[in-house]
């Protein structure tokens, strides 16, 4: 491979026209031949730099609505001709095709047309084709040609070209590689916005894409390799703000998700606390700071070292609060400057800012990897009601008893299974996580509530296989259940509920949680 190549002409066709005027600019002072379109044509002529029009180098003009100007064999050619073959360079001469050493494109702006609502017909006509076809012309033949893709690589290029009077190997190499992986994730989001206008959640042929947002020190675990990427626009960590604090770890990003998602279920001002993905204290009250002492009650030796969400601005009065205690992250929708100032005393403790909450019954997709492939399903966007739900027992529940269930049971979604959730007054008093099984869940979640757990209302992710779950639950002081229901012996399990005088309701849904 050559090493420098010289820049002597360069083909620039944008759609995002910000630094095109440094662009122009720094080519120009080089003594480069500027090829361009349409509009970046124009806005270089204006500001006063030599531009020679697409049209007038091919002798082609654009035709089809500007549907082609590019797809012409004097631009590809001039991209795909190899310097290094006699029989290309004679071919390229008879045919008086001109080499082009420098690419600059960033493509038609399909997935910002789809993200803003548009409809189908300006979706189609944001499917760039020349500018894709050109850059992977110029990626294919990167021993000789260069390719821009983003903004972002502007100032490194111009730095080289200005040096060197040309792009290096490895540049081009480099360049070539993220090219590629451009128009990949370009082709990704118009055909599952395809998939999507067919109706088809879940199509032959899947894929997904993402931008490379930070590379993390490690992964789960120090030997472990990590990176973080952005592949949407839904408000959380991926688009967040970090005001303040060290570096997001890999396990800080999945907790901070994983609590932000929960607190994002309730209308109510609510704090949720989550350790290791699971929560371990949500409370909703008349204000943020009042939820906060309510949700640190329910355990407050796991909140140490713990990841609090908001589902409301973080005020003074609430920072003061969570500041008297060691925490990683705090994560909410935005903060005062009166709370960012008290936080800003713990320079290590992480302030993440997102603008706004994510909603919880939207649909959505979500992976997990397995060996040779990966799992999609849809997101767990399911809530009941007080109308969904069926009273089983002799006794209804409560008014009070049937918004603390409601309460449990949505809390029930975010915690791993097997989940048993222990409420009263719209706090949680007992949280059991992740247990093999569901009576286990049932009597740790008690002995960490301990008294507090007397008089709550108790929710199961998933159904009561036997009786024990529920007698422990009805041991630890509960009053009403709530559980989907489901199970070959409902009818023992609701007998149990009957013979303690404790009210139990079914939702029909399960939230299992792996």
């Amino acid at each position: 491979m050559t090493d420098i190549v010289v820049i002597r002409r360069a083909l620039v066709s944008v759609s995002d026209k910000r630094e095109l005027l440094t662009l122009g600019r720094a080519l120009a002072a080089q003594g480069v031949e500027i090829l361009s379109t349409g509009g970046s044509a124009k806005a270089l002529r204006e500001a006063g730099i030599a531009v020679v029009e697409v049209a007038d180098h091919t002798g082609f003009p654009e035709i089809l609505d500007g549907r082609v100007k590019t797809l012409v064999p004097q631009i590809h050619g001039g991209l795909l001709g190899r310097r290094d073959r006699p029989e290309h360079l004679s071919q390229m001469k008879a045919h008086g095709i001109a080499p082009i050493d420098l690419l600059v494109s960033n493509l038609y702006p399909f997935e910002s047309t789809v993200a803003g609502g548009a409809g189908y017909d300006e979706c189609v006509e944001n499917i760039d084709i020349g500018g894709p076809a050109m850059i992977r012309a110029a990626a294919k033949n990167h021993d000789f040609v260069a390719v821009i893709t983003d903004i972002a690589q502007y100032s490194a290029v111009l730095a080289e070209i200005a040096e060197h009077g040309g792009t290096t190997s490895a540049t081009r190499r480099r360049l070539a590689g993220e090219a590629y992986a451009r128009t990949s994730a370009y082709d990704t989001a118009i055909a599952m916005w395809f998939a999507g206008q067919r109706g088809e959640t879940f199509p032959e042929r899947m894929a997904f894409a993402g931008i490379r947002r930070q590379t993390l020190r490690y992964g789960e675990n120090p030997h472990q390799k990590a990176a973080f990427y952005v592949s949407g626009n839904r408000a959380g960590v991926a688009t967040a703000r970090q005001v303040q604090g060290k570096e997001l770890s890999y396990n800080n990003l999945n907790d901070t998700d994983a609590a932000f998602e929960c607190v994002a279920e309730f209308e109510e001002p609510t704090i949720v606390i989550v350790k290791h993905a699971n929560p371990c204290g949500i409370a909703s009250g008349d204000d943020l700071a009042a939820a906060w002492e309510r949700a640190l009650r329910c355990d407050p030796t796991s909140a140490f070292g713990g990841i609090v969400a908001l589902n409301r601005t973080l005020d003074a009065a609430t920072a003061e609060r969570i500041a008297a205690i060691f925490t990683e992250v705090i994560v909410a929708p935005d903060a005062t400057p009166e709370a960012q100032a008290i936080l800003g005393r713990k320079k290590n403790l992480r302030l993440v800012l997102t603008g706004g909450l994510p909603d919880p019954v939207a649909e959505g997709v979500t992976f997990r990897s397995v060996a040779g492939g990966f799992l999609a399903q849809t997101r767990d966007d399911g809530r009941i009601g007080a109308d969904a739900l069926r009273v089983a027992t002799r006794r209804a529940p409560t008014e009070r008893e049937t918004r603390d269930l409601l309460f449990a049971f949505r809390v029930c979604k975010h915690v791993k299974s097997n989940a048993i959730v222990y409420a009263r007054d719209l706090a949680t008093t007992g949280i059991g996580a992740g247990q093999m099984s569901r009576v286990d869940s049932a009597r740790i979640a008690a002995w960490k509530g301990a008294a507090l757990v007397q008089g709550s209302v108790v929710a199961s992710d998933a159904f009561f296989p036997f009786a024990d779950g529920l007698e422990a639950a009805i041991a630890a002081g509960a009053t009403a259940v709530i559980q989907p229901g489901g199970s070959m012996r409902d009818n023992e399990v609701i007998a149990a509920a009957d013979a303690a005088g404790i009210a139990m309701v079914l939702t029909g849904m399960r939230h299992f949680r792996h």
